[in-house]
């Protein structure tokens, strides 16, 4: 992996020092802290995503009640 985007991001100290916590409990730097906090949110997110596109493209089509004392019918019967 090839490094070569830097940006400047403004934290109060809070947030850096728990950064800084966090690096020297793994016994790496900030950067990289930074670095795994981003792949492992983000990527997170996009897979989650994709499961949930594909789980509503495979299902199967249900009847959706036009009337809203219906739909409120339908919950009240479902929970029992």
């Amino acid at each position: 992996m090839s490094l070569d985007r830097r940006f400047q991001i403004l934290l109060d100290d809070e947030r850096y020092q728990r950064l800084v916590q966090a690096a020297r409990a793994r016994g790496t730097s900030v950067a990289a802290v930074i670095r795994d906090a981003i792949d492992e949110t983000l990527a997170v997110d996009l897979e989650r995503k994709q499961r949930a596109a594909d789980e509503l493209l495979a299902a199967e089509p249900m009847r959706v009640p036009d009337a809203v004392e219906e739909l409120k019918a339908q919950i009240r019967d479902a929970r029992g």
